[in-house]
């Protein structure tokens, strides 16, 4: 079975379509969802700011699109700790904004799990970050792949990549061997 991301029932699908999706993670610039939260505002639209819980799977989708996950690690609380972060930096970073958001956590891959859940409202537009720079960080996107590219190339969106930190120089190897 894919990775799947669900909005609850009818009534919340109804609330978020047409809305501007973020992806998050702990740690991550303010930037990024102020960002996002600039187009929402320009689209009327509400924010979906997405945690994807990548140390769990979709095991199951029930006919009212209630998501069944399990963890592929036993620690089943790393999740519930990276969630209280990404809503603890979306209410910082989003207060005093006139806008609709809410913080919703997905399982899975998370270009699939953002592909499934814009499907699903319908979203506008994807916002993501630029990935971390350092050699750890460029491994694994050797062998996972970029989110953005990985969104661009399996639905019709517009996505919008954010860069974090400092740009990497014309003259410089993005992929540093040491």
């Amino acid at each position: 079975m894919s990775d799947e991301a669900s909005v609850g029932g009818e009534e919340e699908r109804d609330a978020a379509r047409g809305a501007v999706i973020v992806g998050t993670i702990p740690g991550q610039s303010s930037r990024v969802l102020k960002e996002a939260a600039k187009y929402a505002e320009l689209f009327h639209a509400p924010l979906l700011v997405v945690h994807v819980d990548v140390t769990r799977f979709v095991t199951y989708e029930d006919p009212d699109g209630y998501v069944h996950s399990a963890p592929i690690d036993l620690d089943v609380t790393s999740g519930e700790g990276a969630l209280a972060d990404v809503t603890a930096a979306a209410t910082t970073a989003l207060e005093g904004r006139s806008l609709e958001w809410s913080v919703q956590q997905l399982v899975g891959d998370p270009a699939l799990a953002m592909k499934h859940l814009a499907d699903q409202v319908e979203a506008r537009l994807i916002v993501v970050g630029t990935r971390r720079r350092g050699f750890g960080e460029s491994i694994r996107e050797f062998f996972t792949g970029s989110v953005a590219a990985r969104l661009a190339h399996r639905q019709h969106r517009p996505i919008l990549v954010v860069p974090l930190g400092e740009p990497v120089p014309d003259d410089e190897d993005v992929w540093p061997t040491a």
